[in-house]
């Protein structure tokens, strides 16, 4: 049973005559082939239509879609032999954030992403995605043991941003999300980010700061969700949708700005749709992007990596 967002309700009504149809057809009662056929084709045009010109709050929508593979999917399927590494060692483990080792296309690696979870359970259990500070300290001690066995480091990012609670405060966390786009930046072997979802705040760019930051057709990256601006600018999140439009999120948009290096192409209608082609599609361009670092050197790595985030806003 897909789930359809509220722009695409017409889209709905269509597949779902033409589930009707095939019904009847598989009953045997009456040949309407032809008719199927027009339905399908009609629903497929209006996907495409309705895709090629999303607004930013329908592109937000598509990257909270529940439906839409989160880390565990991807490592499934592009990571082999993984296992998973878990603690700060120092307060506690955060399931928000996952990482470990394994090889991607046989080649050794360490992988860390934010995890949303795909029901109440898990969702509960990974916190939504909204690490705390133990969490980005974990991704701290992962780049390290990267950067000392010389493994190339790749980054899923999902999170509508780092959990504002009282505990993830106290212990640290604007300190312990700094830490992290510091090691970012720092470590000496090649690092390649995505956005896979959301991208929000300072909870996306603790794992994004990379040699190459990618991000997924539909996917959304800002310094603050649009309920959150809205919260802020007009005193209600009621004006998320005008938020959005304003805080240029959208993938096409921060490419145009020089914020991220590329767009990863989704499946019509979404990575929702049909998450293997998603998931296949990235590790194409993942495995591209480290062909290319893997051929420079650390020094020039990292050194190209810093100049590259100092220069973003100077040409606006």
């Amino acid at each position: 049973m897909r789930n359809f967002l509220d722009f695409e309700q017409p889209i709905a009504e269509l597949e779902g005559k033409v589930e009707e149809l095939r019904h009847l057809a598989g009953d045997g009662e009456m040949n309407i082939a032809d008719e199927i056929g027009k339905l399908q084709t009609k629903a497929d045009k209006l996907l495409r239509q309705t895709y090629a010109k999303l607004t930013p709050w329908q592109k937000v929508q598509v990257a909270r879609h529940q439906d839409r593979p989160h880390f565990g999917d991807y490592v499934s399927t592009l990571i082999e032999d993984f296992t998973p590494l878990a603690g700060d060692r120092g307060f506690a483990e955060d399931k928000a954030i996952q990482g470990g080792m394994g090889r991607f296309r046989g080649q050794s690696c360490v992988v860390i992403g934010h995890e949303k979870g795909h029901d109440t359970q898990s969702r509960v259990a990974h916190n939504f995605g909204m690490a705390r500070p133990e969490g980005y300290r974990k991704a701290i001690r992962l780049m390290e043991m990267a950067d000392r066995f010389d493994l190339p480091v790749i980054t899923l990012v999902d999170t509508a941003g780092a959990y504002p609670g009282v505990g993830a405060e106290e212990r640290g966390q604007a300190e312990a999300i700094a830490r992290s786009i510091e090691k970012c930046l720092e470590i000496k072997t090649p690092l390649v980010a995505t956005i896979i979802g959301e991208g929000g705040s300072g909870g996306a760019i603790a794992l994004a700061a990379a040699d190459s930051v990618l991000m997924m057709e539909h996917s959304i990256y800002s310094v603050i969700s649009p309920e959150g601006c809205a919260s802020i600018l007009w005193r209600s999140a009621e004006h998320a949708q005008t938020a959005a439009e304003a805080l240029r999120l959208t993938a096409q948009d921060l490419e145009k700005l020089k914020i991220i290096d590329r767009i990863v192409a989704e499946p019509m209608g979404g990575a929702h749709r049909d998450p293997s082609e998603a998931i296949i599609s990235l590790g194409n361009v993942i495995e591209d992007e480290l062909k290319k670092l893997t051929a420079m050197d650390g020094a020039s790595l990292r050194k190209r990596r810093r100049e590259k985030f100092l220069a973003i806003g100077r040409d606006l």
